[in-house]
């Protein structure tokens, strides 16, 4: 088999971030698979690459992923991508790598910018070692055990978080521990990019007057950080 995946970590929002590596990929690989073909045909539209693509995201990956691997069989090169970062981190992608190492298909990986290092680094706690918990669960009660969690940990905790849900998750926080210092880190890399530290209650305070917008991640403290 001679056929090769390209997991390719792309721009979390500012485009001149983009390596030279993936536009090398994405231009030679006979299709991209993307999270959504509208959302990356603005990255490739952006550098004059005309590789077809076909989607791949959370409601198409048992069908996509049957026919990827018939095209592998034929030996050929798929990039895969998500909107933004590295696929199969909160988003899809595990499964596809696991049938490919499964049934022989090359796997490498093309690194791009992560903005949950990017998050950690900038909120200025103790990086080593660190927690990723993806997405703080949706429903109230899973949201109160994983953020109780995140407060009893040793260690920094990163998250990713829905600006329609964060002032929830930082009321859990505060309800908690109301002094404990979190980070909010909003539109990286973007025009916008915010990141505001605090304790709970102050980043609470700054957030829960205005509607918020853009993507984000939540830095928690771990117990022993000393500020």
């Amino acid at each position: 088999m001679e056929g090769k995946l390209y997991v390719v970590g792309t721009p979390i929002g500012n485009l001149e971030d983009v390596s030279q590596r993936v536009l090398r990929v994405l231009s030679q690989a006979d299709y991209i698979a993307a999270e959504d073909t509208r959302h990356t045909g603005i990255l490739l539209s952006q550098f004059e690459i005309k590789t077809p693509q076909f989607s791949y995201h959370k409601f198409n990956e048992a069908k996509r992923q049957n026919q990827m691997l018939d095209r592998f069989r034929e030996g050929q090169t798929i990039a895969l991508v998500s909107d933004a970062g590295m696929p199969g981190i909160s988003d899809p992608g595990e499964r596809l790598i696991k049938s490919c190492l499964n049934e022989g298909v090359e796997v490498e990986v093309i690194p791009g910018p992560s903005a949950v290092i990017h998050a950690l680094v900038a909120s200025g706690f103790s990086s080593t070692p660190f927690y990723f918990g993806g997405f703080v669960p949706v429903k109230s009660g899973g949201r109160s055990r994983e953020i109780g969690e995140a407060i009893e940990r040793k260690c920094t905790s990163v998250y990713f978080e829905s600006p329609y849900r964060l002032i929830k998750t930082l009321e859990v926080c505060h309800e908690v521990d109301p002094g404990r210092v979190v980070c909010v880190a909003r539109e990286l890399t973007k025009k916008f990019e915010e990141v505001t530290r605090g304790i709970s209650s102050e980043v609470l305070e700054r957030y829960g007057n205005g509607k918020i917008k853009g993507e984000l991640c939540l830095v928690i403290s771990g117990a022993n950080e000393r500020h």
